[in-house]
């Protein structure tokens, strides 16, 4: 049965085609034909049950008010982003090197093999920045420096110090953690310029994993630049690259290894790998991993103590923007991504058990009740929104179970202090005793689909002034721009370290 028809990509031209996406005895596939290399037909989503569950949390967002480029083609053939783009920018990345102390077979990203060097300097960051932070009307209010990787640069302090100056509120570096292991006072140098979380490269809890995905034994390593964050207070969060007959069966090792060090580890974000095209056809659907598949693994390696149904797409949480803005009259970030771009839940950790909060509270309810609130404050003004505020905090605590509510946490006061009182530092006691467990499944050209990257939320900026959604820059510009903007690879100390 076809579900849509949508564009991708032929996985060995990169040249958009026509594709279908439909369901087949139980799992959704999407399947499209390039006249030069023939039929492709891969999975989309594992489980059509999980797919259409998902699909409930479908919002549309309206785009930035200044896109960078024009239309022109079929999308994604002029990424910038264009008037058709249906999201603005949650979390803006710049790859601030390409250079790197790893040679991981499954990056993208690699000077070594390049052969070329890509490093924009301060000047052109600085200008990424203010481009990210220029969108219009909603400002982008998180970065990411990425890469390669990003503390191999000298001045990898400095433009933390930059990115708070140019008004970003949250700053990360994704690291693989060896120069944070060999290094500690770097972590103290980069806390005290405004750096928010490491995003830590950790692909399981024993050695294998790391010798198979990053040609290296880095367990060690990892711990020690776990314990060396711990020592200065700077949050975590884990980012394991899955990968099927690799490290699938490590997912809940995972999660537990996260809950015993929540002191420090704020959440796990699960990224199955993305294919990027340089895989054989006939090995593609062998190893991947989709969010059903995430998630029933998750259910089976926690013993249900986190089940499928504990997740909702990252979409979901669209209402509480809503509600925030409906309040502030001001435009918020709003989760508008696709509905099958990731899925999420927060687990409570109570002693030695993890509780997701959707065993505690009614979450559609929950989400209900600020729709229905947002909505009143918008039609009836200044007036109303004292009384609808005050109907809201009566109503709130029939969304939440309380003997189910574990004792050390005060759920209730800490909604009914968002509610009546804005207090949102009230979430931070919620949000120190829970660990966040994601799973963003990032497309290639195999199962690309262009509804997807029209509502990306997660946006490169390049030093030519443009904003690129993640999955269209990984498959299709990166090597363009890297080859535009860099310089011959000469190999040196400082490189190679």
């Amino acid at each position: 049965m076809v579900i849509k028809k949508t564009k991708s990509m032929c996985p060995e031209c990169l040249e958009i085609v026509d594709a279908e996406v439909y369901e087949d005895q139980g799992r959704i596939m999407i399947r499209k034909e390039c006249k030069e290399h023939g039929v492709f037909e891969n999975t989309y989503w594992s489980s059509s049950e999980i797919y259409y569950d998902a699909s409930d949390y479908d919002y549309k967002g309206e785009g930035i008010e200044n896109p960078q480029t024009t239309v022109e083609g079929e999308c994604p053939s002029n990424c910038g982003l264009c008037p058709e783009h249906e999201s603005h920018t949650i979390l803006g990345l710049i790859d601030v090197t390409n250079r790197c102390n790893l040679r991981c077979p499954v990056c993208f990203a690699n000077a070594a093999v390049s052969g070329t060097l890509y490093e924009p300097t301060y000047e052109e960051i600085k200008q990424m920045l203010r481009n990210l932070r220029s969108n219009q009307p909603v400002p982008a209010p998180a970065i990411q420096y990425a890469g390669g990787e990003p503390t191999v640069r000298k001045d990898i302090v400095e433009l933390i110090k930059l990115a708070k100056e140019e008004g970003f509120t949250h700053t990360q570096i994704a690291t693989n953690g060896i120069r944070l292991a060999k290094r500690p006072e770097l972590i103290r140098k980069l806390k005290e310029a405004g750096l928010n979380t490491v995003y830590l490269q950790f692909d399981g809890v024993t050695e294998e994993p790391y010798i198979q995905i990053r040609n290296r034994n880095l367990l060690s390593i990892k711990l020690e630049a776990i314990e060396n964050c711990r020592k200065e207070d700077m949050g975590i969060v884990l980012v394991p690259t899955l990968i099927k007959g690799i490290n699938h069966d490590q997912i809940g090792d995972i999660i537990k290894f996260a809950a015993k060090n929540i002191d420090v580890i704020r959440g796990v974000v699960f990224q199955p790998v993305s294919f990027a095209g340089r895989t054989p056809s006939d090995e593609v659907e062998g190893r991947r991993i989709t969010i059903p598949d995430f998630e029933e693994l998750v259910e089976e390696q926690t013993d249900r103590e986190i089940k499928v149904e504990d997740f909702y797409p990252a979409s979901s949480v669209l209402p509480v923007s809503e509600f925030i803005e409906a309040i502030e009259g001001e435009p918020q970030v709003a989760f508008t991504c696709h509905p099958h771009c990731g899925a999420a839940t927060y687990v409570f950790i109570d002693e030695d058990k993890m509780v997701p909060v959707t065993q505690f509270i009614d979450v559609d309810r929950f989400f209900n009740l600020l729709s229905k609130s947002s909505d009143d404050i918008n039609n009836g003004g200044l007036v109303a929104k004292s009384k609808v505020l005050a109907r809201a905090t009566i109503e709130l605590p029939q969304t939440i179970s309380l003997s189910k509510t574990p004792d050390s946490l005060d759920i209730k006061n800490i909604l009914i202090k968002v509610f009546k009182e804005r207090s949102y530092d009230a979430l931070g006691d919620f949000h120190h005793k829970s660990l966040l467990i994601a799973c963003m499944h990032f497309m290639d050209p195999w199962n690309f689909d262009h509804d997807r990257v029209r509502r990306c939320v997660i946006h490169y900026a390049v030093p030519d002034g443009r904003i690129i959604p993640f999955c269209a820059m990984n498959s299709i510009y990166r090597q363009e721009i890297e080859k535009k903007f860099s310089k011959p690879f000469g190999k040196s100390k400082e490189e190679s370290d």
